[in-house]
């Protein structure tokens, strides 16, 4: 409206005041303010831009399913992540062997191996196949029981092995004293320690744990640096908790969260008055991530959270976080840069196109050359929303280090 009110009245103003013929340059005037407003270059500013950080992402395996997720990355404030397959690996893995005296940790694990051989609880195949990729053989044990809550027993080698907790020791009179202080470390160390005995003798301890993935300490590293506040969310215990947020160097730990408490514990984080966003993996983080500002789904991880999450981290990397948090901020800078060259041509050019150097410098600018200057800014526009391509996120290179 303000254009097309523009244009009259410097059809009205020429038409009135101007040379002869009025009529002509009243035309001229009008026509060219109509053409050189043309809203082109606004109506593709934050499209384009939009498109190129979709794309840029879409290269390094971070796929953004809406330009307004876009949009919204690029406030956020918190990134809460969930612990297992997020920031672990989701699958338990043999640590330690540590073998008391008279043992050492190759025979240690054997036995632990061979007991645990027939079970299918996720610790004791961790503690298989740790034993068989060091090439170890577990034997076929004969006698195996599972004993609930304790561990398990069985016969190998003609031996009673008994693989489990100090409950389990202490009621088959197993002296586990000169091995308790292991225990306790590896266990403030956020694993999980069972008790190896062999006969009436303590052989030593076996420990497995959800590991770390590699990057998830360098990732984590990148979102503090860009000023991000990260959270850990976990149902596990507070102990277990801080013992994984200290090797990512995490301080706040939400722990001994229900996995139907995890979107609350999103919208609360909200009412704080922050924007959140949350990382997960897994089916019980579906409601969470869609409770976020912007939710991010680990692509290794289940469809359901990949369907509710904004954007999907193919690779299952955290640096993805990061990496899209930047070129979303980049995204947005793009676009502001191009609302404000199409806004500043228009301020500066209508007032040219409606004749108002005529008087000062006798020039007038012509419809062609107002058509000409109309398809200049557009291509400004486009070509400043393709330096996105070339854009190179300083998180990224440094996760990857």
């Amino acid at each position: 409206p303000a254009v097309m009110i523009t244009a009259v009245l410097s059809f009205m103003v020429w038409f009135t005041f101007g040379p002869s013929p009025a009529l002509a340059f009243a035309i001229v005037t009008a026509v060219t303010v109509l053409i050189i407003a043309c809203p082109c270059a606004i109506g593709m500013a934050v499209p384009l831009a939009l498109v190129g950080g979709v794309g840029k992402a879409a290269e390094h395996g971070v796929l953004i399913r809406s330009g307004e997720a876009l949009q919204t990355a690029s406030t956020l404030q918190t990134i809460v992540l969930d612990k297992t397959g997020t920031i672990t690996k989701g699958k338990p893995e043999l640590t330690d062997t540590e073998a008391d005296a008279g043992f050492d940790a190759d025979r240690v694990l054997y036995y632990a191996a061979s007991a645990d051989r027939p079970s299918e609880h996720p610790l004791a195949q961790a503690i298989v196949q740790a034993a068989n990729s060091r090439g170890l053989a577990p034997a076929e044990p004969s006698d195996f029981t599972a004993l609930p809550g304790l561990g398990v027993a069985a016969t190998v080698d003609g031996k009673r092995v008994l693989v489990g907790n100090g409950r389990l020791m202490e009621r088959e009179g197993i002296d586990i004293g000169s091995l308790q202080t292991t225990v306790a470390r590896l266990q403030s160390e956020g694993k999980t320690a069972m008790f190896v005995a062999v006969g009436k003798l303590a052989a030593g301890v076996v420990a497995v744990a959800d590991t770390v993935k590699k990057d998830s300490v360098a990732a984590i590293r990148v979102m503090q640096s860009m000023g991000l506040e990260v959270i850990m969310l976990t149902g596990d215990n507070e102990r277990t908790a801080q013992a994984i947020a200290r090797q990512v160097g995490i301080t706040r730990v939400l722990s001994e969260v229900l996995p139907e408490d995890k979107a609350h514990q999103v919208h609360l984080l909200k009412g704080e008055g922050k924007q959140v966003g949350m990382v997960g993996d897994g089916i019980n983080d579906a409601p969470a991530l869609v409770e976020a500002n912007v939710g991010f789904a680990i692509g290794t991880g289940a469809d359901v959270a990949i369907e509710a999450a904004d954007i999907t981290l193919v690779g299952g990397s955290l640096k993805g976080v990061a990496y899209a948090i930047e070129v979303s901020r980049a995204t947005m800078r793009n676009a502001k840069q191009n609302l404000f060259g199409a806004f500043i041509y228009n301020t500066l050019g209508i007032p040219v196109a409606a004749g108002i150097l005529y008087p000062l410098l006798g020039i007038l600018l012509s419809p062609i050359m107002a058509a000409a200057a109309m398809a200049i800014s557009s291509i400004t526009v486009v070509s400043n929303a393709n330096r996105l391509r070339s854009f190179k996120a300083k998180s990224f290179r440094e996760a990857t280090l």
